[in-house]
């Protein structure tokens, strides 16, 4: 239980990869602060299972005082935080001069700035504590493009980044930040593009095939709990001189 004792902020963790992250962190004993929009209590019971303490926080991130609710709300109810996961995001998908302004400005203040914000609320106290892990849920779309998806991919690129200046900035310290970059998890997203593919005419599984064989050589979907174990690592003391690093994990994706 290498992580007795600490406490893990996970956003957009009420499902999907980031409840899967949690689910790691919480068997590896740490205490569990939930966020999202998604139905909670199925969640919070689950973690519990581990024997860990959780609780769950509704906050938007796309607003800064509910990002900042959130975070005082974590240290009142676990205390300060000592892993902070920013995972939580959204996606639109339009060529450039069709794209709804709103959803540009949602999934910046989502995608990107709601990492930052988080970021800095926790850091001082890591300071101060001169021990903490800060992990961005980036994207392979943080370090290629993709057409219709302009919002997210300079949101992730921005996050790549980000993420190599808190690294720069932390890095003679007990604090680390990285990014971890997906491919394609089997998220409710990728399944509407792969209903989608169906819905034109093939099969389910002919359609999950075509999709993956696009981008994803390993012809298999990265997991949350594979995404969950590398957070872990990362906040391991093996992991502790992995600063500022952009690390995918995306099926040879990158490799291409």
């Amino acid at each position: 239980m290498p992580l007795t004792g600490k406490t893990a902020l996970v956003t957009g963790s009420t499902s999907g990869i980031g409840l899967g992250i949690a689910h790691v962190l919480a068997r590896a004993g740490a205490n569990i602060v939930l966020n999202g929009f998604g139905e909670p209590a199925a969640a919070i019971a689950s973690i519990a299972r581990h024997g860990v303490d959780v609780v769950h926080h509704p906050a938007d991130l796309a607003d800064v005082a509910q990002i900042e609710a959130l975070m005082a709300f974590a240290e009142r109810q676990l205390g300060p935080v000592d892993i902070l996961v920013n995972n939580a995001g959204i996606q639109h998908v339009a060529p450039v001069e069709q794209f709804p302004v709103e959803s540009w400005d949602k999934i910046i203040a989502l995608n990107l700035s709601a990492v930052f914000h988080g970021t800095r609320l926790v850091l001082p106290g890591m300071r101060e504590r001169n021990w903490g892990r800060i992990v961005n849920i980036a994207s392979v779309h943080g370090m290629v493009g993709s057409t219709g998806k302009a919002a997210y991919v300079a949101a992730k690129h921005g996050v790549v980044g980000l993420t190599k200046v808190v690294g720069l900035e932390t890095a003679t310290s007990n604090v680390t930040c990285n990014a971890i970059c997906p491919g394609f998890v089997l998220t409710p997203l990728v399944q509407q593009q792969i209903d989608a593919r169906a819905a034109a005419g093939v099969d389910t599984q002919q359609a999950q095939r075509e999709l993956l064989a696009e981008k994803q050589p390993s012809q298999a979907f990265v997991t949350p709990q594979h995404l969950g174990e590398l957070v872990l690592f990362l906040c391991s003391e093996a992991g502790s001189q992995v600063r500022g690093a952009a690390w995918n994990m995306d099926g040879g994706w990158l490799a291409q």
